[in-house]
């Protein structure tokens, strides 16, 4: 006999799948972004806004991935 999981863990699995979508299309615009501006001779300054804009997926994982954690705990 199976058990359906509870709510919370599919909530929970539900916001780790869109944490790795995250990651993974911000890692590619952002390997896409420094392979074009480099091919068609972006400025610094315009390469770099990619580059802040990755930070700020990357950061924004990281602090949900700390939330899953920390619920998981509770």
């Amino acid at each position: 006999m199976q058990q359906r999981p509870d709510p919370s863990d599919l909530k929970r699995a539900a916001r780790a799948r869109l944490v790795g979508l995250v990651l993974v299309g911000t890692m590619v615009l952002w390997l896409g972004a420094q392979w074009l501006g480099g091919r068609l001779g972006w400025e610094t300054r315009y390469v770099f806004l990619f580059d802040l804009a990755a930070l700020a997926g990357f950061l924004w994982a990281l602090v949900v991935t700390y939330q899953i954690w920390r619920g998981r705990r509770g």
